[in-house]
């Protein structure tokens, strides 16, 4: 049964793949219209495609670095040549690099995280906000990290860093309380994207060695999760879900199956 999302204008950033790309599946499936922001337009088309296919009434593409101020900036301008109003806004764009210990870290890798996953957050925030503020019942969608609850070694940034974006979530919550619009955040745990290959530097190797013997998470589960927290009604608020895996009971508790070779 089609929900309430029919016609809305959701955007999602980091859209090109993983979370983001079944993200703007999931609300096309509801007839949603899409703007997809992220650096890698040529994916961002192909997924924008198949997003008119699925039953999105527009989706529409447009790069967008949330590591950077201006690209940010120049993205939100062409959002307001599309809407005056954005009824979802997921921010998705984020990622880990590396997986080292603080004393072995690296600024390049620091800085990565640091400006994707905590001002990438605030500067799309900002920027789309204006949109938001006369639209009781628009909801803002973090994606979070169960990292950001529970920190582990090798992940001191990432999880700093996501831990700081749940606490952005919870002073949005509270700076735009009356005005309607709702704040979430949705904090996966063990998930299987590109997420691993990323931080891993494209090691595939390691990056499957992360999900062996598990039924992990999959892109397609957030985002049907996404879709249910934006659709509820305009008085209900989904103010955090974190999301694990039956396999995961917690960050180091995870069951893994024998792996035949």
């Amino acid at each position: 049964m089609k929900t309430n999302l029919a016609k809305k204008w959701v955007l999602i950033t980091g859209a090109s793949s993983g979370f983001g790309a079944a993200t703007a599946r999931a609300f096309a499936g509801e007839g949603s219209k899409l703007i997809l922001g992220a650096r890698r337009v040529d994916r961002l088309e192909s997924v924008a495609a198949e997003c008119v296919k699925l039953g999105a009434p527009a989706a529409v593409v447009h790069a967008l670095d949330v590591g950077s101020t201006p690209s940010t900036d120049a993205f939100a301008a062409f959002v307001r040549t599309q809407t005056e109003k954005v009824d979802v806004l997921i921010n998705n764009a984020g990622g880990a690099h590396g997986a080292d210990t603080v004393a072995n870290g690296k600024d390049a890798d620091w800085e990565a995280m640091i400006q994707v996953n905590f001002l990438g957050l605030l500067r799309v925030t900002r920027a789309i906000l204006p949109l938001m503020m006369q639209n009781s019942g628009s909801s803002i969608l973090n994606i979070g990290s169960i990292a950001g609850r529970v920190a582990y070694e090798g992940g001191s940034v990432y999880c700093g860093v996501k831990a700081a974006a749940l606490q952005v979530t919870k002073s949005l919550r509270m700076e735009l309380c009356g005005t309607g619009v709702r704040v979430g955040t949705i904090d996966p745990g063990f998930a299987e994207t590109e997420f691993s290959m990323v931080r891993f530097k494209g090691d595939q190797a390691k990056s499957d060695k992360v999900y062996e013997g598990t039924e992990p998470l999959t892109a397609e589960d957030i985002a049907e999760t996404l879709v249910w927290c934006a659709s509820r009604p305009p008085n209900v608020c989904i103010d955090e879900l974190l999301i694990k895996c039956t396999d995961q009971a917690a960050i180091h508790k995870v069951h893994r199956r024998p792996v035949t070779k």
